[in-house]
């Protein structure tokens, strides 16, 4: 789809947020046709090019920052100085968004809190993304993935019951703040196409932690305050009785979802779960135990053998596949999820699409991520600056 075409073609997005958080909601409003302009200090740039380190560099920069960046341009400011603060605030004056994650209080000193930009912008979308929130005795402190994770309580939902903490092997805090801002743009997004005026739009890192374990949080609130019990065999969710899990076959894994013990006894051929099949009050109680009867069963053949057993009968079944498997599935070739953009310096990268399709088709990037200030001559020309 041309980017002309895409919902959101002609938005101008100023971005002055790093790391991840921030860049990821700006990476969705870009996928979805935005204009993203990206506020950078000239001495480094994002944080994010250096600092998430990892073992593959593209041109002296992260594979992360590539993969949230990719598309926008780079306008490089040092707000320090007065000049370039005063040429942000007319770019802001410009601009439709505007999506920030410096901690509490940093951009007010900058003359940039919401009620500044609202007195010279009143139309503008302004998204604040911080750790704790703007308030409270946790407003000052570091906002990044991992804390959050570790304050939140999400840690004891993972692995398996004498485990002790257990984080997640992805930047879930970041990029569920990043998702929540973004919905929050785009719902002010259209009450100011309805008034006129713009909005305030504010999560944090913990509050949309808070808000993911919603499912598991109501049961903990209206049941005497009862602590979520990890299985100590094949946990894979503190609140769903067995079969739910992931099981080891003779040759890989097969994940089981919420299936009913009977009709797995009898498929699976397992005398000693016929016990349980008619006593679903047991499925939770006992899910350690039918989880090993079901494992001592399904260990015993391969992965296909026991799809073309359970699948004809519509079980919730699915092998586990590893990227280099995954990657290779017809299934998601159909998707067409990957692209190859094209650097300054010449060199390709393959990254990820948007998840989203418009009107049957997914939008692509025009480029990779910018250097920085790749697009400071250019942006100044046109909006005067």
């Amino acid at each position: 789809m041309s980017p002309d075409h895409l919902p959101l073609a002609g938005l101008l997005v100023i971005d002055l947020s790093q790391f991840l958080a921030g860049p990821y909601a700006s990476l969705r409003l870009q996928d979805l046709g935005a204009r993203v302009i990206k506020i950078e200090r000239p001495d480094g740039g994002d944080l994010s090019r250096r600092l998430y380190l990892s073992d593959t560099m593209v041109d002296g920069d992260s594979t992360i920052f590539h993969a949230i960046n990719r598309g926008k341009e780079s306008l490089a400011l040092n707000l320090k100085d007065a000049r370039d603060l005063a040429a942000l605030r007319t770019l802001i004056g410009k601009a439709d968004v505007l999506i920030q994650n410096f901690r509490p209080g940093v951009i007010e000193r900058l003359g940039l809190g919401y009620d500044a930009v609202r007195a010279f912008a009143p139309h503008i979308v302004y998204g604040s993304i911080s750790g704790y929130g703007p308030d409270g005795p946790w407003s000052g402190l570091p906002g990044q993935d991992l804390l959050a994770q570790a304050q939140s309580g999400v840690m004891w939902l993972n692995g398996h019951a004498g485990d002790g903490p257990v984080p997640f092997g992805l930047a879930v805090a970041d990029m569920f703040a990043g998702a929540n801002i973004c919905q929050g743009v785009l719902a002010a997004l259209v009450r100011k196409g309805i008034s006129g005026t713009g909005s305030h739009v504010e999560t944090s890192l913990l509050e949309s932690m808070v808000d993911f374990q919603f499912e598991v949080l109501a049961t903990h609130l209206n049941d005497g305050g009862r602590l979520p019990r990890r299985s100590e065999y094949r946990s894979a969710h503190v609140g769903l009785s067995a079969p739910y899990g992931v099981y080891p076959t003779a040759n890989g894994y097969l994940a089981i979802a919420m299936t009913p013990i009977d009709h797995l006894a009898e498929l699976l051929e397992i005398v000693d779960l016929k016990d349980f099949a008619e006593r679903p009050d047991t499925w939770f109680r006992n899910r350690d135990e039918i989880k090993r009867l079901i494992a001592g069963r399904l260990v015993t053949a391969a992965t296909d053998h026991w799809l073309a057993i359970l699948q004809p009968h519509d079980i919730w079944c699915a092998k586990v596949l590893d990227w280099a498997e995954f990657l290779q599935e017809p299934a998601f070739a159909t998707l067409d999820m990957l692209q190859s953009v094209e650097n300054a310096r010449g060199n390709t990268l393959r990254l990820t699409r948007s998840p989203l399709r418009v009107n049957g088709a997914r939008g692509s990037s025009a480029s990779a991520a910018p250097e920085i200030g790749a697009h400071s001559a250019a942006i100044r020309k046109e909006f005067g600056l």
